[in-house]
């Protein structure tokens, strides 16, 4: 995998250019490539850097040794390289990579660099063969991200000091890097992978005809299959969460268009002092972008292109999903909160050598994630294990009316996840196992996955330290 820059047209004819991972195989060169893995394989593969900037790759959500989880401190420069090789244990689903260089990770990420990793196990299988489904065709990954475009067509990531701390938000919205995209479909079940890739944009996605809300399935979140089908028409997806999608289109006639839209909501920008008088809705006003934080916008255009025979029925069973047992686990606290321009974890700033967080090998804690008041929704995001929200509390009115339970949770917050959005004033608490079967210490992160915010240092080490001889 070579991180290049690359010239490619984003819109129109004109030529932009970008940053991407390219690789080659049976004589064809591709970037970005979807990797596609059995739980099981063993994957190899050597980032060689050609950009003039230091640079690593990060496999989010996927539960690795810390070597291959792509720490900052493992950013190699120009014209090295880095090896990895690992087996993948996680459970079927649709992972990603990017890069997690310290500091550049919005730009490079913003210019270019992502793709999917997606991990099909006996589950994924059952589903497969059960609804007749083809990746690239009718399993279809999409990732939606956010860009701003100059006159020329060239992707601009200048952020502002306000940018920074309200994070980088454009105006022309790329579904696979392309711009106002329509998609020809047949009147059958189709799934969709759903990647938020943008640096800072919250999405509230739904599919949506004459004005109406379609009902749709939400079958899977960041680490995989939910244990059943969950029947809703509408739901908030933040940077860094998947979430996997059946759409039926068996009632449609052929020319009918269905579209993807993101709804309008209020981004609950809630900040204050320090920042010379914002006004709490969108990004700087020096360089707002036409589209502004929480408005309605088009992502995608399904167009029927016939009708086909296809009696295929959605399974109401899809995995099977035990809870993690929190019976006397200890609770550990972390606040969200800024300190004039900056946002920090626990009072906390990033520091590459810092270890404020340490954990037992082989235990569980939860931990409760507490946004203040007079913040802005936070993404969180925990490297190298999956974890499971068991508790929503203090949820704006927005959030609360999509409970699926008397826990506060959304369907987005079923199954095993990797990235919890948290909202202002909201405290989400989470179960983590840290059991695990690598060598040594693992010394991994979390962070916003708000990526000007991470950039920032809105980031915390945290230690998986092993006790015990067998450790």
């Amino acid at each position: 995998m070579t991180a290049k820059q690359a010239v490619q047209p984003l819109v129109g004819d004109q030529e932009a250019r970008i940053y991407v991972y390219e690789t080659t195989g049976g004589g064809a060169s591709f970037i970005n490539p979807v990797i596609k893995l059995k739980q099981g394989d063993i994957f190899q593969a050597t980032l060689i850097n050609q950009l003039s900037e230091d640079t690593i790759v990060h496999w989010h959500g996927l539960h690795v040794d810390w070597y291959m989880d792509g720490h900052p401190s493992y950013a190699v420069p120009q014209g090295a390289s880095y090896k990895y090789h690992f087996t993948v244990q996680s459970r079927g689903g649709t992972y990603w990579y990017h890069p997690h260089p310290h500091g550049m990770t919005a730009r490079q990420s913003y210019m270019g660099l992502s793709g999917f990793f997606i991990v099909e196990d006996r589950d994924d299988l059952n589903l497969r063969n059960s609804l007749d489904l083809k990746l690239g065709e009718t399993d279809i990954p999409l990732v939606i991200q956010d860009k701003r475009l100059d006159e020329k067509g060239q992707p601009v990531y200048q952020p502002t000091e306000m940018e920074k701390f309200m994070g980088y938000e454009g105006d022309v919205i790329f579904v696979n890097l392309t711009a106002n995209p329509v998609l020809e479909v047949r009147s059958r079940v189709y799934r969709f992978r759903l990647l938020n890739g943008s640096n800072a944009r919250i999405y509230r996605l739904a599919f949506v005809k004459g004005g109406d809300n379609l009902p749709y399935y939400v079958i899977g979140t960041d680490g995989g299959l939910l244990d059943k089908p969950y029947r809703t028409s509408e739901i908030f997806v933040s940077p860094g969460e998947r979430v996997d999608l059946l759409l039926d289109l068996r009632t449609f006639d052929t020319g009918e268009v269905i579209t993807l839209k993101s709804l309008s909501f209020d981004p609950m920008h809630r900040e204050e002092g320090g920042h010379g008088g914002h006004e709490g809705h969108g990004s700087s006003p020096v360089q707002a972008p036409k589209i502004g934080s929480g408005k309605e916008f088009h992502i995608l255009k399904l167009v029927l292109k016939d009708r086909i025979p296809y009696d295929r029925t959605v399974p109401q069973s899809l995995s099977r999903i035990e809870a993690i047992n929190t019976s006397g686990v200890s609770i550990r606290p972390i606040t969200l909160a800024a300190s004039g321009m900056q946002w920090l974890i626990n009072g906390m700033s990033y520091q590459m050598d810092q270890y404020p967080i340490t954990v037992k090998k082989n235990t569980t804690e939860i931990w409760e994630f507490r946004n203040q008041p007079n913040s802005m929704p936070h993404p969180m995001h925990l490297h190298g294990f999956m974890f499971q929200v068991i508790e929503r509390d203090g949820s704006p009115e927005q959030v609360k009316k999509l409970a699926v339970d008397q826990l506060g949770r959304l369907v987005t917050d079923l199954g095993w996840k990797d990235t919890v959005l948290v909202w202002p004033g909201e405290t989400v608490r989470i179960a983590i196992d840290f059991s695990h079967n690598f060598a040594g210490e693992q010394k991994l992160l979390t962070h916003c996955h708000v990526l000007e915010h991470e950039d920032q240092g809105m980031m915390l080490n945290y230690m998986v330290k092993r006790y015990g001889n067998k450790g």
